[in-house]
């Protein structure tokens, strides 16, 4: 069922955050005896204003990604064809969000060049157009920013800031080792997103199975504590095969020949 103009309305000051109530309107439309084209314009302006808001904010949310922008990784640039499996149509159901609605967290898992962290960025890109908060990041920034908030004595205000996102993406997973009290803290991140209110999520990356993740954190007890909330529910992709970078190398052969010296009489003169 279509909304009436003066729902459509009411719709456009929620989003525009507008204390103007249909109810006002009608009052004023029944005052100025509005005809229905000037009621109809009237709306059209309110979902141009409402649309307006909408694209900026939806700009606003990739610039803070950190997803690349200049050539994005999408759902839709993504080769499926290349995922061949029992279950390779699930990987093209992430397009509907319903696992941060669901607060169920992704892993991609697989060998380099097997389009795991295009997949996690193409959900983050589908997730600011929907107007959820991403961040993407990869883990060896996540451990430099944590320990820089260490020296700083800022780690509450670094948390904070990566705790608010609805989805959190952290690429490649086991690139680098998390030293005791780095560890301690990827366990606080985890665990105030696990408890945390609204639609979230978080998705990993990684060339290794989660079992042997412990091999890069040193604090057992945290990263076990972790690996329990972030697996508590979840999607695991396991991606087997070959990279599938470089199927547009173009290799060129070349060969030289030992050139025989001029003679004198050859030689140049100057």
């Amino acid at each position: 069922m279509n909304d009436t103009v003066f729902e459509s309305i009411k719709k456009s000051c929620a989003v525009l955050r507008l204390d103007f109530s249909s109810a006002e309107l009608a009052a004023i439309a029944e005052e100025y005896e509005f005809s229905e084209d000037a009621i109809t314009a009237v709306n059209l302006i309110f979902e141009h204003l409402r649309e307006k808001k909408l694209q900026n904010t939806i700009r606003t949310l990739f610039r803070l990604s950190r997803l690349p922008l200049k050539e994005p990784k999408t759902f839709a640039n993504f080769d499926f064809s290349i995922i061949h499996g029992r279950n390779a149509d699930r990987l093209k159901k992430l397009q509907t969000l319903s696992s941060i609605y669901a607060h169920k967290n992704l892993a991609f898992i697989g060998p380099a060049g097997t389009g795991k962290t295009h997949l996690a960025q193409a959900f983050g890109y589908e997730c600011c157009h929907h107007g959820l908060k991403t961040y993407f990041i990869k883990m060896t920034e996540l451990r430099d920013k944590f320990i820089a908030a260490r020296h700083a004595g800022k780690t509450s205000t670094v948390l904070n800031s990566l705790v608010r996102p609805s989805c959190l993406i952290i690429d490649e997973v086991g690139h680098c080792e998390f030293d005791k009290e780095n560890t301690r803290l990827f366990f606080d991140l985890i665990d105030r997103r696990y408890n945390k209110e609204g639609s979230y999520n978080i998705v990993f990356t990684s060339n290794k199975n989660p079992s042997s993740w412990r091999e890069n954190f040193n604090e057992d007890d945290s990263l076990l504590c972790a690996l329990d909330r972030i697996f508590d529910d979840a999607t695991v992709f396991t991606i087997k095969g070959n990279s599938f970078r470089g199927r547009d190398l173009e290799t060129i052969s070349l060969q030289t020949t030992r050139v025989k010296a001029p003679t004198s009489s050859e030689r140049p003169t100057f």
